[in-house]
């Protein structure tokens, strides 16, 4: 089972590796209460509550119910669908071997950027509450935007101690998990 390591607040510990090999993964999501069906539904449920009573004053002659009540429904509908669009969207940066490896999800849209660890710096870009941006050979890629603005320099920090201690090799994970007392946190 997957469980947060106490060195690493954000990190899954062990992750298997695309080619089986032990690796730290941080998986940085959404919390989303609904899931898109469960909005499809409820739309639904909408339109057939907001259908009836509109269809109720229009059959009673008030006829600008129905104009309004279809303005409703297609604005509601817009919003909830770029709400489902997005509720996918995340980032899976993963350290395996000698890469860094950094998936980003926006709206059903991968983007992928693989970094070699001795060359890759991890530092906020503009300041406390930035976003993460990770670089090296020449590319750049911004993290951190489902993270809380106050906890990402713990997850720059944490991104930096792993590339450090996996110099070392992944058993060393397990000493530095040993040392440090920080308790899991969800994000």
């Amino acid at each position: 089972m997957l469980q947060p390591a106490p060195a690493f607040r954000f990190a899954i510990l062990p992750a298997q590796g695309s080619h089986g090999h032990e690796a730290v993964q941080w998986l940085l999501k959404r919390h989303c209460s609904v899931t898109p069906a469960q909005l499809g539904w409820f739309y639904v449920s909408l339109c057939v509550v907001s259908m009836a009573v509109a269809g109720f004053f229009w059959l009673q002659g008030v006829t600008m119910v129905m104009p309004f009540a279809w303005a409703e429904l297609l604005g509601v509908g817009a919003a909830f669908l770029v709400y489902a669009r997005h509720v996918g969207d995340g980032e899976k940066i993963v350290l395996e071997g000698g890469r860094l490896v950094v998936e980003m999800e926006t709206a059903g849209r991968m983007q992928r950027a693989e970094f070699d660890r001795e060359w890759v710096r991890i530092e906020p870009r503009d300041g406390d509450g930035s976003l993460i941006e990770v670089s090296g050979q020449g590319r750049s890629v911004q993290v951190g935007r489902h993270v809380r603005p106050e906890l990402r320099p713990a997850l720059a920090r944490e991104i930096r101690l792993a590339l450090r201690v996996w110099q070392l090799g992944p058993e060393s994970i397990a000493s530095v998990q040993g040392q440090r007392g920080d308790s899991p946190l969800t994000l």
